[in-house]
């Protein structure tokens, strides 16, 4: 081709920036275009010395001179083509990138820009399908306000030039449909900034795999259709998540719940069996699992996630990640999921200046930065961003079939001075702390997740008294099914850590979590974060030595087990983990070969046991009704009873603690005639105990007493809980 005709094809400065990586619309120009009467193909090929245009009739196309790798041909007609490439050392014949039209409609287009798109992850991301009759990935970002967007990967050296993506008008998407890539391909988005210059190369906010750490970049992993058998769990598990329903969590960071030989974390599919059979045995109904959001940096246990829509590497791919779940399901446990929408790393290939700008986060560090964890804080307001995590909420609970979703850190989303001094927080419209906008995600997270999926639900972390955090959201509240009694915790761990002998005078740390047990519908949370940081273990919190501390924690588990509320452990906490939990090891399973170590975890799974089949003991863990003070005042003797009490037919539940190293005859109302059953006792031999009790239970006799009108003499075993259900 003559030069001049060349010329009249391309122009100079059009084809330089294509080669320089630099046209904000390549699509206007590479591919096959009509100018005037004939049909114009473009095609930029790094490496390629030759070019010819496979169509009905092949064309040779020609160099543009001083461009290297860019070629034009002129066709007589639109047509589908391939291209074939070759230079002194290969020929390679491929689909051109830019022959294909968008794949986002019009509607699609519509919803993103509104920031309404229930479904984010449906269009953005990295997609396998076939567009126009040929195999390949869709891939779509969004990136406002980058002057260009490209796919690189190994596919095409990285090279951010060779698959600049599509701008999709006004909603700051781009696209772009890359012919022969599948799954397992590996990549990255290359963006230029508004001011032109490179940005560090990012990962995919929507991606659903990744590389393993620390490699950081994306990996192309099919959703589809999974073969989901869990049909009879999914219709009734709206009974099993309830308010009524016992409910007993086991939470677990899969890394270190337990190791290969080695040192290997564990596969899914291991898990599956090794974690599920476990917890299934030990009588919990539920498994939360930290989180599992790909994350950098294993240190952060998850909770400095970067790629939300990612089911981390280190255990498996995202098929393998379902099998877990659905193998939970057969066992009889719903599955929680941690997750993380308070907070995101500063990586520089993760949402922090995503696109040259405070994209995602604040730009203000009084608002965007936390001090706590020196992470970046999303931009809730923006409605883009608050459409990213409330579908990303969705995502987790729809293509993964979760159960639920417990919420990280509420508390440092709801206020904006969250652990700041004055002047270093921006105060809402009003001029007061509450983070309205956060408010509003919260909300929308839960009517949406609610609304969608049926049955599900979600529990809040949440260590203030922020009001009406599990009212729903029509009556004023944040919308959550349970919150974490973080109150109860930090009272009654630190009544437990006093010596007996001076808890006389700490009695009613005790008993003030029941002035607000009906406010909210709480978890009982004894998490990870008890035994980090330099806090011990559980058995470390327990005062005293040897068999003493063990009676501590025997007869603070009943105590919690009894006390109204749902409840959560950490692993390990059930069989009494004797040093703080490292999330570089297994769990000391070891342990199990000693004896006071096996009885404490035979009496979680007697608890679980007990609380599951004694509708007293769940059914009104929300409600007043359910609980009776016996006797809530003896400080002197360090003894609490009440009743637990569940609907009209259900048998009553008394219960009496003993917290003091003392065996004590103790006279002790009950709130029915009768024989009582003695149906569970810390002290049993079998937990490690001195097996000291009632012979199997009581009866009782016509003696007033703690405003009862009956009631009997009891043994109280020191330093235990024991559980009396009418016979």
């Amino acid at each position: 081709m003559a030069k001049g005709a060349q010329a009249a094809l391309i122009d100079t400065a059009t084809a330089q920036a294509l080669a320089g990586g630099a046209h904000g619309d390549p699509f206007s120009v590479l591919g096959l275009h009509r100018r005037g009467k004939r049909w114009v193909l473009t095609a930029f090929v790094p490496g390629a010395e030759r070019l010819e245009v496979i169509a009905t009739k092949p064309v040779a196309a020609s160099p543009v001179d001083g461009v290297p790798g860019l070629f034009v041909a002129s066709l007589a007609r639109r047509e589908p083509y391939r291209l074939r490439a070759a230079n002194a050392g290969a020929t390679w014949e491929f689909d051109d990138p830019f022959r294909f039209g968008p794949v986002l409609g019009e509607m699609d287009e519509y919803l993103l820009g509104e920031g309404t798109h229930r479904r984010l992850w449906q269009v953005l991301g990295a997609h396998v399908i076939t567009h126009e009759g040929v195999a390949g990935t869709h891939f779509a970002v969004w990136a406002p306000n980058a002057r260009r967007v490209s796919v690189v990967g190994d596919f095409n050296i990285w090279d951010g030039r060779r698959h600049p993506m599509r701008r999709r008008g006004a909603t700051g998407v781009w696209e772009t449909f890359i012919p022969g890539l599948g799954e397992g391909t590996t990549y990255k988005y290359e963006l230029r900034g508004a001011d032109g210059g490179l940005l560090p190369l990012k990962a995919d906010p929507v991606g659903f795999g990744a590389e393993h750490p620390p490699a950081t970049a994306s990996v192309v992993r099919g959703l589809g259709a999974a073969p989901w058998q869990d049909g009879d769990w999914m219709a009734g598990r709206a009974a099993r998540q309830s308010i009524d329903a016992p409910i007993s969590v086991y939470e677990v960071h899969l890394g270190s719940w337990r190791r290969a030989p080695g040192n290997r974390m564990l596969s899914y599919p291991e898990l599956a069996e090794q974690l599920v059979g476990y917890a299934a045995d030990m009588g919990f109904t539920h498994i939360e699992l930290m989180p599992v959001s790909e994350f950098p940096f294993d240190g952060s246990w998850g909770y400095q996630p970067v790629g939300l829509y990612a089911p981390t590497i280190r255990h498996g791919t995202p098929p393998e990640f379902r099998a877990l779940i659905e193998a939970a399901h057969a066992r009889g446990l719903g599955v929680l999921l941690d997750w993380v929408p308070g907070h995101f790393p500063t990586d520089p290939h993760g949402l922090s200046q995503f696109d040259g700008t405070a994209l995602y986060e604040h730009q203000d560090p009084r608002e965007g930065f936390h001090q706590d964890w020196n992470t970046l804080i999303y931009n809730y307001g923006r409605a883009e961003v608050a459409n990213f995590l409330v579908s990303n909420a969705l995502y987790w609970l729809e293509e993964y079939h979760l159960d639920g979703l417990r919420v990280d850190a509420v508390a440092s989303m709801l206020y904006r001075d969250y652990s700041r001094a004055e002047g270093q927080w921006l105060p809402n419209r009003d001029g007061g702390r509450e983070n309205y906008e956060a408010i509003a995600l919260l909300q929308r997270m839960n009517v949406t997740t609610y609304g969608e999926m049926p049955g599900i639900v979600t529990v809040a972390e949440e260590s203030t008294a922020f009001p009406g955090v599990s009212r729903p959201v029509n009556h004023g509240g944040l919308g959550f099914g349970f919150k974490w009694n973080m109150g109860w915790m930090n009272d009654t761990l630190g009544y437990m850590r006093k010596d007996p002998v001076h808890r006389r005078y700490h009695h009613h740390l005790m008993t003030f979590g029941l002035h607000y047990a009906w406010s909210e519908n709480y978890i009982l949370p004894i998490s990870h974060d008890e035994v980090v940081h330099g806090k011990g273990s559980m058995l470390d919190k327990m005062p005293g030595t040897g068999d003493d501390r063990f009676a501590n924690l025997r007869a603070y588990y009943g105590f919690m087990w009894a006390h109204p509320g749902k409840k959560l452990l950490f692993m390990g906490q059930e069989f009494a983990q004797g040093r703080e939990w490292n999330h570089d090891q297994s769990l000391d399973w070891h342990l199990l070969d000693i004896p006071l170590h096996r009885g404490m975890q035979a009496l979680v799974r007697d608890l679980n046991a007990l609380y599951r089949s004694t509708p007293a003991l769940h059914v009104n863990d929300t409600r007043p009704e359910g609980f009776a003070w016996i006797e809530a005042n003896d400080a002197e003797a360090s003894v609490y009873a009440w009743a637990r009490l569940g609907r009209a037919e259900d048998a009553k539940v008394t219960v009496a603690v003993n917290m003091t190293p003392v065996e004590r005859t103790y006279r002790l109302g009950f709130p029915a005639p009768g024989a009582w059953d003695e149906v569970l006792n810390t002290d049993a031999a079998v937990y490690g105990g001195g097996n000291r009790g009632n012979l199997g239970g009581i009866r009782t006799e016509p003696t007033p007493w703690n405003g009862q009108r009956q009631s009997a003499l009891v043994t109280l075993p020191p330093l235990a809980t024991v559980f009396f259900r009418q016979g």
